[in-house]
């Protein structure tokens, strides 16, 4: 990614995809959190970042936020400060590693095994005989299974776990390359995994606890630390299936493990369940727009300001970049989309400026895909919202699915909703507001 000085290189420069690595020194914005909290002092990021740095034996978090206000980017800057600090990071990208339709408790725990004995492969930390023996029989009980499960790499390992040594890792390591694949793609293999830590959870937990204690006295007391990626895409029913009825499994491996999870099912009433045994923290939206319907200028700067690390402003024409920032609500995935569309336009009509009918197209672009989210039902429910009913909201059921859609946003530091501004203008438009 660079920066945009031309029309033409607007696509590259607002990649909606997380800023990481040199990315994050060129491109990233560092008081966002002021905004988006409005006090100074008060970040779920640090909170987390602070709890890391302090070894517990349970220490699991809930990441919440709405879809594109910025947690993968908000966790990749947190996780360069962490190993700027000596720690080793582990982040496990869900969306490419599981089948995110058919998602399992056990699937993260074998993932867990991955990323711990790769964060031990890539700090030289050796295993001990024992411990690579643990993880060879975990998967390998009998041999004819193995060749069906495991595959060759498995079968290749039996009878060499006879020293301690780092290269054995690069072995186990190979085992659960063909696992991955698997979890993904191969439904049969898929299930006699599963009912591996299923009938063995507490061994596997035992095991994953010896790979970590050798990683935090190889790294002189900082413990490794994991951070599940894309689970706030599930969809409502996988995620409590995963979360609720496995919450203390989840929580006993004694690393900081961080989880991304769907905003929406914080308004459910068995959210107060998890928070029994997980931190939840919720990056909230950066505010364009205060409860009584008055623009937040501060929240407009500090959008403009991420825009400017990007490209120039003069690039847009007048008022294009306010209309833009005001009618994305505050979510910069949803921004990002009408930058990129209107440059495209823009570069359709040969133009070197985006004008306002380039970002009016977007836009409008933008809200037929908002407004397919929604139907008559939720009509009357969204006008209440619009028309100043923002804080309390009886209907859960109604605010869940219209928090999933992104048809709802909302804000912190004081907790309100607002309709997302390109559906309000979709209400007035039919009359309903």
């Amino acid at each position: 990614m660079k920066f945009a000085e031309n029309i033409i290189d607007i696509p590259n420069a607002f990649n909606p995809n997380p800023l990481n690595n040199e990315e994050l020194a060129r491109f990233y914005c560092e008081e966002t959190m002021c905004v988006r909290t409005g006090d100074e002092f008060m970040s779920p990021i640090e909170n987390i970042y602070d709890a890391c740095r302090r070894p517990a034996e349970h220490n699991a978090f809930l990441l919440l936020g709405h879809k594109g206000c910025g947690k993968s980017t908000e966790l990749n800057h947190m996780s360069a400060r962490l190993r700027e600090d000596g720690y080793q990071v582990f982040t496990i990208e869900c969306g490419v590693d599981l089948d995110l339709n058919n998602p399992l408790y056990a699937d993260l725990l074998i993932l867990m095994g991955e990323a711990l004995l790769k964060i031990a492969d890539r700090t030289g930390c050796v295993l001990n005989a024992g411990i690579v023996r643990t993880v060879e029989d975990f998967w390998s009980i009998d041999l004819e299974r193995c060749r069906t499960v495991a595959g060759e790499a498995a079968i290749q390992l039996e009878g060499s776990a006879s020293s301690e040594t780092p290269g054995m890792i690069g072995s186990l390591l190979k085992i659960f390359l063909k696992i991955k694949s698997d979890l993904k793609f191969n439904e049969e293999n898929r299930d006699i995994y599963r009912g591996r830590v299923a009938k063995r959870a507490s061994d596997w937990i035992l095991t994953l606890k010896s790979i970590a204690d050798k990683i935090t006295e190889k790294l002189d007391g900082k413990q490794p630390i994991i951070i599940f990626e894309d689970l706030d895409k599930l969809n409502p029913e996988d995620a409590w299936n995963v979360f609720y009825n496995y919450a203390k499994t989840l929580t006993g491996v004694p690393i900081p493990v961080i989880y991304t999870f769907p905003i929406a099912l914080s308004y459910n009433p068995r959210f107060s369940a998890l928070e029994s045994f997980f931190t939840a923290e919720t990056l909230p939206m950066i505010k364009v727009e205060n409860i009584d319907g008055s623009p937040n200028e501060s929240g407009y700067a500090m959008i403009l300001d991420i825009i400017k690390k990007r490209t120039y402003e003069n690039l847009f024409a007048e008022n294009v970049l306010k209309s833009l920032i005001f009618k994305t609500g505050g979510s910069l995935r949803d921004l990002f989309f009408a930058i990129n569309s209107s440059a495209q336009r823009a570069l359709r009509r040969k133009s070197g400026i985006i004008d306002m009918d380039d970002a009016n197209r977007a836009l409008e672009q933008l809200k037929t895909s908002l407004t397919r989210r929604i139907e008559q039902k939720h009509y009357n429910f969204l006008a209440d919202i619009f028309n100043g009913n923002r804080e309390r909201i009886d209907n859960r059921e109604l605010l869940l699915e219209m928090l999933q859609a992104n048809t709802v946003l909302e804000y912190n530091g004081r907790r309100w909703h607002n309709v997302h501004p390109l559906v309000a203008e979709f209400l007035k438009d039919q009359g309903l507001v």
